[in-house]
């Protein structure tokens, strides 16, 4: 098996951030971006995505926690892509809904190559601690936006905004987990184009 991994970095006027990712890891993590709500979420998609994960990131939170969690999807989004190199033998497609206690998310992925994003659903509060809700939206976003992925999420149902964002994060890591699986029946890009 090739080392699919990646290093990214990117530095703004508004954050600095450093990811590394290792896909077919065992779920290890160390996050740090100075949303603590956020840092849970991310320790989530490393764990149940069994992806070994580091994050840190040096965002202007004196503003809002939005440009911390819209830049870390970027570069989040960049290491997906790099670790994933040209493709070759991935299952490329899933589909996970996951409950977490009342509430129910769902989300679906095409490693396609073209970026497409599509939303469902609403958020209970508008809040969960530091964290806008609508942001866990607008991660998937954009960590499909620059993983090149069509992503279809949905939040079905929920009355909690904890329990809504958390299992939509889960729902992701495990989406990402089966699409970016190797099947050993495979040793092709899984697409007629010869490539994605």
């Amino acid at each position: 098996m090739s080392d699919r991994t990646a290093a990214v970095t990117r530095e703004t006027a508004e954050t600095e951030i450093e990811v590394t990712l290792a896909i077919d890891g065992d779920g290890e993590h160390e996050v740090d971006t100075g949303v603590g709500f956020f840092d849970h979420m991310l320790a989530a998609l490393a764990k149940h995505g069994l992806f070994d994960l580091t994050v840190r990131c040096d965002g202007d939170l004196e503003i809002d926690e939005h440009h911390t969690v819209e830049d870390v999807a970027i570069v989040l989004g960049r290491a997906f892509d790099e670790a994933l190199g040209d493709k070759r033998g991935i299952r490329r497609y899933a589909d996970r809904r996951v409950p977490l206690d009342e509430a129910v998310a769902a989300v679906v992925v095409d490693v396609s190559g073209r970026p497409h994003f599509e939303w469902t659903g609403e958020f209970s509060q508008d809040r969960v601690g530091e964290f806008t809700s609508d942001m866990a939206r607008h991660f998937a976003y954009s960590v499909a936006m620059n993983a090149d992925l069509t992503l279809h999420a949905e939040v079905e149902r929920g009355r909690n905004a904890h329990h809504e964002v958390e299992a939509l994060f889960k729902a992701l890591a495990r989406t990402l987990d089966d699409a970016t699986r190797l099947d050993e029946r495979r040793s092709d890009t899984p697409s007629t184009k010869g490539d994605l």
